[in-house]
């Protein structure tokens, strides 16, 4: 394992030693040191992945501009709901996450940086808490089932779902459906792949397939959960729910590549019997839901 992973893998081990309030404040202090030197990586990407959703939902026909969104899963920055606001015209986004990652100081760096890389004029709220422009909402720690979401016209959510529990995907889904109108819009991109392989290169994406739930759970922490589902496994979920899939697409193995080939020396264990090789190795996951 490269020090970095290695280093890494211990890191979040130590933050789980200590109280949630220690961790998380230690957690945030590390994560801030790399704030000002990943920001402009991190506006390209999201901007990157707002092409996606652009792409996903002119092929759907899906509106996005004078729409509310509702993001699930805030991260560290308000990066996908200054593209819904600023390039697609939503007349609100509102974003929900079960921690609390915005501070102030960054927000104001990425209204800065943001306007001069876009040319856009931001105008803060003066009733938000933190520095957001006027129709961007944000709800930290907030479990978004106990949240009323009526007036939704889109949920979306950027390489989220990876890291939720099963249980926690299927009830936020019935709550989609309980709240939503008919004809609303749900859309996911989602990153099953293991995420150590990134930092890792000898790993395969699909490393973790290797070990037992039990296993994972000693390898994994709260600070990197990955629940592992395999495509067929979140698709299961979103039918058993009566939702209608609308379109789905996600990247497929070649047997010639690297990947297929670090793949095939893994030996899977059981949970993970009877799928096929692309259902286990599909990644990067676009779907689109309709209630």
């Amino acid at each position: 394992m490269p020090l970095k992973s290695k280093f890494k893998s211990h890191l979040f081990h130590a933050l789980e030693l200590l109280s949630r309030n220690q961790g998380d404040n230690l957690y945030h202090f590390l994560q801030n040191l790399f704030f000002e030197k990943d920001l402009d990586h991190k506006i390209s990407s999201s901007f990157n992945t707002y092409k996606i959703v652009e792409q996903v939902t002119e092929k759907n026909g899906i509106k996005i501009q004078d729409k509310v969104i509702v993001e699930i899963g805030s991260g560290w920055l308000p990066l996908m709901p200054y593209f819904f606001k600023y390039m697609g015209k939503a007349s609100q986004v509102i974003s929900y996450d079960l921690n609390k990652h915005y501070q102030k100081k960054n927000i104001k760096k990425l209204n800065q940086t943001f306007s001069q890389n876009f040319d856009k004029l931001i105008k803060v709220s003066e009733k938000s808490e933190f520095p957001l422009p006027e129709g961007v909402a944000y709800f930290p720690k907030t479990d978004i089932t106990n949240h009323d979401i009526f007036g939704a016209d889109i949920i979306f959510s950027r390489f989220v779902l990876e890291h939720v529990e099963p249980e926690m995907i299927r009830e936020m889904h019935l709550k989609f459906k309980k709240d939503l109108n008919p004809g609303s819009y749900i859309i996911h991109l989602i990153s099953p792949s293991d995420h150590r392989a990134y930092s890792d290169k000898k790993l395969s994406l699909q490393d973790f397939l290797r070990f037992s739930k039990e296993e994972w759970n000693q390898v994994q922490t709260r600070f990197d959960y990955h629940n592992r589902l395999r495509l067929p496994q979140y698709l299961d979920i979103f039918k058993d729910l009566n939702y209608d899939i609308v379109d789905l697409t996600y990247d497929k193995p070649s047997v010639d590549s690297e990947n297929y080939r670090k793949f095939k020396k893994l030996t899977l264990h059981e949970d993970f019997d009877g799928y096929t090789d692309e259902e286990l190795m599909a990644g990067s996951i676009n779907l689109v839901l309709k209630v």
